[in-house]
């Protein structure tokens, strides 16, 4: 089997010849401890997918975020970038959309977002979703058609990151003035909502055309420990049709698999996911809340497909823990419908010893012809 074919068997849980090995990226810490024990292959420290380690199958996230260089499908600022302020280790700065943001100097941590440029109200929202204007001819570059034939023949997992109606404004606005909004004026939050979708069909149609993915991702991260920011019936008044929009608009283009990411306890809003067309949950947090892929069937059955599910932090603690967690998800993986990851960001705990070590384990405990029973 190829790379795309293993990946769409195993999903629909039809029998593969091994387990698909993939992970979700590191830490720009850990790239450089790596680097500095010996994967000479590391030139990009701040991205978050990567690196590609030897044993491992080929990145499916790599080129994700950028549409592999296709189509600018992100906000797309007007303002020149001030910096306000600095020291040793931290950098205050206005970005071209207005935001006034603080970032470490010495690490990937999130930067902070300090005054947002988009605040919850009409006239706000009027300015900022100009940097969402669809027809901006920065958006494309001449010649993308034909990188996108060319992508099409490569045998690896293709997948694009198609929407985030959520995240994205949580981003924008921050969590404390989008959980107001979704209260205080949700005809204004849909509006959002609606301009960000019709913003994803418009700029993804033309690539669509062009080149057939296997995979559309949303990204959202709407869920903490405690479980969701927003409750399910608000995701349903609000959010819901808008998902199954987009969902319908990129099947209806030849996309397979409609992937939802959100870390924290996501348990509450997985009937809710489903209702409105997603198939595979991701990254599955091990977290303190302990939910599992066998928790999450209990509820959905075979319904969800996932992706994750892998306590990361696990990776460090030596081969006998590795063994014991990757057999503990292995009646999961038989049962078709999951493909086992490490639930985030590889931390710097992690050496690259330690990766070599889980990718091994890995592949002695996944790799073999296995039958499944259908997820269909």
């Amino acid at each position: 089997m190829n790379h795309r074919e293993r990946f769409h068997a195993l999903l629909r849980g039809d029998p593969i010849d091994r387990v698909p090995l993939y992970f979700f990226g590191t830490w720009r810490e850990t790239k450089l401890r790596w680097r500095n024990e010996g994967l000479g292959t590391i030139t990009n420290l701040t991205a978050d997918a990567g690196p590609q380690v030897p044993g491992m199958d080929p990145d499916w996230e790599e080129g994700m975020w950028n549409c592999y260089g296709l189509v600018h499908a992100y906000l797309i600022g007007d303002q020149e970038v001030e910096i306000l302020s600095e020291d040793h280790d931290f950098v205050l700065k206005r970005n071209e959309f207005g935001d006034v943001i603080r970032e470490s100097k010495l690490g990937r941590s999130t930067p902070e977002l300090v005054e947002p440029s988009l605040k919850p109200t009409r006239a706000s929202w009027r300015r900022f979703s100009m940097f969402l204007d669809p027809g901006d001819a920065r958006r494309n570059h001449v010649g993308w058609q034909n990188e996108a034939r060319e992508l099409q023949g490569s045998d690896r997992v293709l997948a694009f990151m198609g929407g985030s109606l959520y995240g994205w404004l949580r981003n924008w606005m921050g969590v404390e003035a989008l959980s107001f909004l979704l209260y205080d004026d949700p005809v204004l939050l849909e509006d959002m909502v609606s301009h960000i979708t019709d913003f994803f069909m418009k700029v993804m149609a033309p690539i669509l055309s062009t080149l057939r993915f296997d995979l559309v991702y949303f990204f959202e991260d709407c869920c903490g420990a405690n479980g969701p920011l927003f409750s399910p019936d608000t995701y349903r008044r609000i959010f819901d049709r808008y998902y199954r929009k987009l969902i319908t608009f990129y099947k209806e283009n030849g996309v397979i698999w409609a992937l939802i990411d959100s870390d924290g306890n996501v348990e509450r809003l997985v009937p809710a996911w489903v209702e409105s067309g997603f198939d595979i949950l991701f990254p599955l947090e091990a977290g303190k809340w302990g939910t599992t892929p066998s928790s999450i069937r209990r509820v959905m059955s075979k319904q969800v497909k996932i992706m994750g599910a892998v306590d990361k932090h696990v990776i460090s603690r030596g081969e006998e823990a590795i063994r014991r967690h990757l057999l503990a998800l292995k009646h999961e993986v038989d049962q078709g419908g999951f493909l086992p990851l490490p639930d985030h960001r590889i931390p710097p705990e992690v050496s690259y010893k330690d990766m070599l070590t889980y990718i091994r384990v890995f592949r002695e405990e996944f790799d073999h012809p296995s039958d499944r029973v259908s997820c269909e």
